[in-house]
């Protein structure tokens, strides 16, 4: 509560109706002017408070009142409209152009210029450069006679040109990213293509071409070969804390160093099985030119010498790598008999023809008729014919007590009694015994009792013997004669490894027979 005195107002200095009775309170004074009634409204009420009081609402009112006055003052919403869009002519871009300022590095001719006198005279024409030097870059899918006339070449120098370059080599065996210098002569009329005086690209590793304008006014053509080294690098080390950053280190590439480290983990643990005191070494396709410029290429020796433990000895043969006895790489894993997708598997099934659920002993492969069927791994054929419901059968037996079984066949390709290898053609698939549809039926049996096909693994290593075995290991000792880093330091045209290096490229051409 509180007392009044005269035209003064005690207000009280406690409890939260404090602010708001002195507000009525001033409200109320009968000397207030209308200045410090206004100065006491609150215009702006907080709604985020009293809310569902007359204050609230009558700041909600005062809220929507503004935004609509905002509203009404938006451009092209009346009563205001906005100015209209001016478009400027050429006389106003051309007065506008001349007080700008362009950047001179993009050819301005920007600024105030002054009007020409009468001593200013038009040149009938322009002097040219009399010749003009580019570098033409091949992209892929481009044509050398397109590169050319993009570069300013005309037509027929262009096509001159392609044909010179053709008579050495297969214009669309450049790699892309080729570059050619071209040098451009001056024109014999303003209309007229600028002559080819000449021009030089590297076609090979080992061979660069220049075609230049004779004194007679023809285009000849300038064969230069370049002389390659193609001694192996080797590169050899401590394995380190990281087999990987040490091999880089050495100067080893990273895709040499991935196919490297792919081939060693197949006999080495490179987890466990190696310490820091190791030495690797890698042996690498390598040929350098007598310009300077190298090219690396595929791994051809990859070993590792371990303390007091065998060392790792694997050398690339054909395709393949073989250790230093002469044995190939592993193969294991399921190899599926034809190309085709798994539609039924092991187990029990509905049969869809007897209609009753039953045993299915083996897999499924949907494949198109005709399709060939390939021995999964190496063995024997004790079966080949009609055998029932299976139709037109194979049955291989490969030792051990394990046999497989290749059904519905339309065509048999193997007789009891033969010898069959891993991936080796057998039969086609067709639809006969009990079947719906072409595909392959294919089992296999341990000692006469069905197994899971998709859980037996094949493994299988091939054995280099006879005359491959000694050719095998002659060029082994050629590799193990190579000195490290010996291809960084010397370029020769021959080198004492050179019969034993191209008989390496030689066999590696074609896959020997295991």
């Amino acid at each position: 509560m509180f007392t009044a005195h005269g035209n003064a107002v005690a207000l009280p200095t406690f409890g939260r109706a404090a602010p708001a009775a002195m507000l009525t309170a001033s409200l109320r004074a009968p000397h207030a002017t209308i200045t410090e009634r206004l100065a006491a409204f609150d215009f702006a009420p907080d709604l985020a408070s009293d809310i569902g009081s007359r204050r609230w609402f009558r700041g909600v009112a005062t809220f929507l009142a503004l935004a609509a006055a905002a509203a009404s003052l938006w451009p092209g919403f009346a009563p205001v409209s906005a100015a209209p869009v001016s478009v400027a002519g050429a006389g106003d871009t051309e007065e506008m152009r001349s007080q700008m300022i362009a950047p001179l590095a993009f050819g301005a001719d920007s600024g105030r210029h002054m009007a020409a006198g009468q001593a200013v005279r038009a040149l009938a024409s322009a002097p040219e450069r009399p010749e003009i030097a580019l570098v033409a870059t091949l992209t892929p899918g481009d044509g050398f006679a397109a590169m050319l006339r993009r570069a300013g070449v005309g037509s027929g120098d262009a096509m001159r040109a392609l044909a010179l370059v053709s008579s050495a080599v297969d214009p669309a065996a450049l790699a892309p990213g080729t570059q050619v210098d071209i040098r451009l002569g001056a024109r014999p009329s303003p209309d007229a293509a600028r002559p080819l005086e000449a021009l030089r690209l590297r076609a090979r590793f080992d061979l660069a071409l220049a075609v230049e304008r004779s004194p007679d006014g023809g285009l000849a053509l300038t064969r230069k070969p370049i002389a390659v080294d193609d001694t192996p690098l080797r590169i050899r080390g401590l394995v380190g804390p990281s087999l990987y950053r040490s091999a880089r280190a050495a100067g080893a590439p990273a895709s040499v160093v991935q196919a490297y480290l792919e081939q060693l983990g197949q006999h080495v643990d490179l987890e466990e099985g190696l310490l820091p005191t190791d030495t690797f070494d890698i042996i690498v396709q390598h040929r350098r030119a007598a310009t300077g410029e190298t090219q690396p290429g595929k791994l051809l020796y990859a070993g590792i010498d371990r303390d007091q433990r065998p060392r790792v000895q694997l050398m690339r043969w054909g395709e393949e790598f073989y250790e230093a006895s002469g044995v190939g790489e592993e193969a294991s894993g399921l190899v599926a008999p034809v190309p085709g997708r798994l539609t039924s598997h092991f187990g029990q099934r509905r049969h869809p023809i007897l209609g009753y659920v039953r045993m299915h002993a083996g897999l499924d492969f949907a494949a198109a008729y005709g399709t060939p069927i390939v021995a999964v791994t190496d063995g024997r054929v004790s079966g080949a014919g009609h055998m029932g419901g299976c139709g037109a059968a194979v049955s291989i037996d490969h030792g051990g007590g394990l046999q497989t079984r290749y059904c519905h066949m339309s065509r048999v390709a193997a007789a009891a009694g033969q010898m069959v290898a891993r991936g080796q053609v057998i039969g086609y698939v067709g639809s006969s015994g009990l079947s719906t549809g072409p595909h392959l039926h294919y089992e296999m049996r341990r000692n006469g009792e069905p197994v899971d096909p998709a859980q037996v693994t094949f493994i299988s290593r091939a054995q280099l013997a006879g005359a491959d075995l000694r050719r095998f290991r002659a060029a082994l000792e050629v590799l193990r004669d190579v000195r490290p880093g010996a291809a960084l330091r010397v370029l020769a045209s021959s080198v004492q490894h050179d019969s034993g290096l191209r008989e390496i490229d030689r066999l590696g051409r074609a896959r020997p027979a295991p």
